[in-house]
């Protein structure tokens, strides 16, 4: 439930259901425009936005294909927001939103959900947090009043606090100190971004979620998870006049958060985030896997730069299937030195990593290897420049199809403008996104190519039974 990265373009697993609509004829809800180049396309998806008197956005988007629909509940809160005293708060928070609200008590939520054939999740990030439920047609009032109901009146009643604390702390010591490759990401999270929100984890300590006060995470709850801080993006078989009357007769009456614009002007100060890393270092974490795990770590840039968008065309140039180039040099090689490699652009609302990770294969050196891999990153960009140009126009047509293929499931449809919304205030910003793709050249990634790996401000964190604990 915790998710580790958002790009903006995000794949989505096509939902199948064995049922039919007599609506079928009708078209999913959105519109491609082009030209004979698939990268000049346009996705237009109809969807219309309202804002209630007390500042909670609702986005609703009508696709009667079939007898489904996604209701999403996006809060812009998420572990950055957090005070020294309760990181992991907004986790745990996620946990304790589906144990019961003061009219839908504790199981309520989900045997509503599950009874109706549906399913719901949640995941919290450093910038946000996100509810969804996924739930056959006619049952969108209950839906409304279960979620309006945690939203005003979640319980967080104390024997379910202190179980959900113990289930954390073991999802903690399961999925992160236990795991290498998790604890290897949360190591160069808290390096690269040494001193800032964005180096904490999101789960937060063992310690820290001991520390937990029910106390301290009300006066949490109550300030951000109010409806001026949340977005609500439904999809699906719905009636768009019939849900709005529905959702402004029960959560128009919900009070504002008033502290929450002098709250949030404080945590949002760019200068917050800088990177303050010390670079050129080696760190070495002790674990349990048998092969060394790493990864290479430099500045990235936050959600909506230009340079992020040329980032994650490099990314994928250099890490994204089996032709890569890093697959080709290192994996598929004559003498492989590695099981596998990846390269990623972590775009965060405030900041941003470009990363890129392996595993070692039996018998191979780590520092050698390290030694080559950061010599050839220098010299790659110009030797590559020959195919650049092809390479790039792969990547933005990949892109494009991730994206049409995310638009065939109301979830994928809801998700992508509930991010837009919560990232850029327009939920519509996803044109201007493809606009920029489309818009940059080969000899711009060589460019910034050239920019990221000439300079020596990178930090190598590597994990392996055989290093010390450090």
């Amino acid at each position: 439930m915790y998710m580790t990265k958002w790009i903006c373009l995000v794949l989505f697993t096509l939902l199948i259901l064995p049922s039919c609509s007599t609506k079928s004829d009708q078209g999913p809800g959105y519109r491609l425009f082009g030209s004979k180049n698939m990268s000049d396309h346009l996705i237009d998806i109809k969807a219309k936005k309202y804002t209630l008197e007390n500042g909670l956005r609702v986005i609703i988007h009508e696709n009667h294909k079939l007898p489904i629909y996604s209701y999403y509940t996006f809060f812009d809160v998420g572990g950055r927001f957090e005070p020294a005293h309760l990181v992991g708060g907004t986790h745990f928070l996620e946990h304790m939103m589906f144990k019961g609200a003061k009219k839908h008590g504790p199981g309520v939520f989900d045997n509503m959900v599950e009874g109706s054939g549906g399913s719901n999740n949640a995941y919290t990030s450093r910038d946000l947090t996100v509810y969804d439920n996924h739930m056959p047609t006619g049952t969108i009032e209950q839906m409304i009043d279960l979620e309006v109901d945690r939203m005003q009146n979640l319980l967080l009643e104390p024997v379910s606090f202190e179980t959900e604390r113990k289930v954390i702390l073991d999802e903690r010591l399961r999925n992160y100190d236990s795991n290498p490759r998790n604890l290897l990401f949360l190591k160069m999270m808290d390096a690269i971004f040494e001193n800032t929100p964005y180096g904490r984890s999101v789960i937060g300590t063992s310690e820290e979620i001991k520390n937990i006060k029910r106390e301290e995470m009300l006066k949490y709850f109550h300030n951000n998870y109010a409806p001026n801080n949340a977005v609500i993006v439904i999809s699906g078989d719905v009636n768009e006049s019939e849900v709005m009357k529905n959702i402004t007769q029960i959560y128009g009456p919900l009070q504002a958060s008033a502290d929450l614009f002098e709250y949030k002007e404080k945590i949002n100060q760019e200068t917050l985030y800088q990177h303050q890393g010390r670079y050129r270092r080696d760190i070495e974490i002790h674990g349990v896997n048998p092969y060394p795990m790493y990864i290479l770590a430099y500045k990235g840039e936050k959600v909506g730069s230009r340079k992020g968008f040329v980032l994650d065309i490099l990314a994928s140039i250099l890490g994204s299937g089996e032709s890569s180039y890093l697959n080709l040099e290192f994996v598929h090689a004559k003498k492989p030195v590695l099981s596998s490699i990846y390269a990623g652009h972590y775009a965060l609302f405030k900041n941003g990593v470009f990363m890129i990770g392996g595993e070692m294969l039996p018998h191979q050196k780590l520092k050698p290897h390290k030694t080559k891999l950061i010599s050839s990153l220098k010299k790659l960009c110009n030797d590559q420049q020959f195919a650049m140009e092809r390479a790039v126009k792969k990547i933005k047509n990949q892109y494009l199809v991730q994206t049409v293929n995310q638009l065939k499931t109301n979830e994928g449809i809801a998700h992508l403008l509930g991010m837009e919304e919560i990232a850029y205030g327009d939920f519509e910003y996803y044109k201007k996104e493809f606009e920029i793709y489309n818009s940059i050249t080969a000899a711009e990634v060589v460019r910034v190519c050239n920019e990221l790996f000439s300079s020596d401000e990178h930090i190598f964190v590597s994990i392996w039974k055989k290093h010390l604990n450090k």
